[in-house]
């Protein structure tokens, strides 16, 4: 996984972080953008947000963690998504990669799995994008190997 951070600008994390130290180790090697998950605890949701809003290049980028179905999200990120108009969003929770165009926001949905061993998922998962201006392109699902 290391290889995977040391290519990349920034690492962007969907929540459940699990681990503070966790954090402190990407740090080390790039900038961080986070938000907490449900299995967060105190020290995580005092260091990261619930909801995370930024523009990378010229995509508008929005990350939080529970976010319901494709399309159907619950009535919390509905309101943001409404009001932000977001390109990007990235969400967790559900552990299961999910890469899809949503036609109800006009925006890219991206679930990268997970890439811890507790969860719904076999295999851990991570993704990489690149951002060029408005661009979003070269979008690989990284395979880490079984969560077991």
């Amino acid at each position: 996984m290391i290889k995977y951070i040391e290519q990349a600008d920034e690492v962007w994390h969907g929540g459940d972080i699990g681990n503070y130290d966790l954090c402190k180790q990407i740090e080390k090697l790039k900038p961080l953008r986070a938000v907490w998950g449900n299995i967060d605890g105190t020290d995580l949701r005092k260091t990261y947000q619930e909801h995370l809003i930024f523009n990378c290049e010229d995509v508008k980028v929005y990350i939080t963690h529970i976010a319901g179905p494709v399309g159907k999200y619950n009535p919390k990120v509905s309101e943001v998504m409404l009001q932000e108009k977001p390109d990007l969003f990235i969400c967790g929770h559900s552990h299961i990669l999910k890469v899809m165009f949503d036609k109800t926001f006009n925006l890219l949905y991206l679930n990268p799995g997970a890439c811890g061993v507790h969860g719904f998922h076999k295999v851990k998962t991570v993704v990489r994008l690149e951002i060029e201006g408005k661009e979003m392109k070269n979008l690989d699902v990284i395979e880490l190997g079984s969560r077991a």
